[in-house]
């Protein structure tokens, strides 16, 4: 019942003095064949969340008609380090698609809430600052464990007035 959908490798650096939290999105492997023709146009979409609600979003280039993708590019998002703690990342792997609408191939998230893998690069991440950690992450299907919890929704308002 475990769907394997991929993995997707991306580093997360994080720079207190500037506020700065970079997400390099490096490759993905074995994703999840979309298309009739038995491939993918991937493209990566990163949201800066809060209590379950999008700060921001970014997304990286597609690329067409591949299953291991190539991307390293890097994604900025300003996040003071008094914020710091109460944001996460939401990362999904997407498939473009010229007609109709672009589908969720899988995805994964880091930050104080994230399960396992995805809490545990957070707080690497947080342990070494100004050094780009990276790690793989597999992909997981949107709606398991990505509950996000309503609790001190009042502390996003003060991440959103900074921008």
């Amino acid at each position: 019942d475990n769907v394997d959908l991929g993995e997707l490798m991306f580093s997360l650096c994080y720079l207190p003095t500037a506020g700065r939290l970079t997400i390099t999105i490096i490759k993905a492997r074995n994703l999840k064949a979309m298309d009739i023709t038995g491939a993918s146009d991937p493209y990566v979409k990163v949201s800066l969340m809060c209590e379950g609600r999008r700060l921001k979003k970014r997304k990286t280039s597609t690329k067409r008609n591949t299953l291991n993708p190539v991307y390293n590019e890097a994604i900025v998002f300003d996040v003071p380090p008094e914020n710091i703690d109460q944001i996460s990342l939401l990362i999904a792997v997407m498939d473009y698609d010229r007609v109709g609408h672009n589908e969720v191939i899988g995805v994964c998230r880091v930050g104080n809430e994230a399960e396992s893998l995805g809490r545990d690069h957070w707080n690497e991440m947080l342990t070494y600052p100004r050094k780009p950690i990276a790690h793989w992450h597999p992909l997981i299907e949107v709606g398991s464990s990505q509950t996000f919890g309503a609790k001190h929704i009042f502390r996003c308002f003060k991440i959103i007035l900074i921008y």
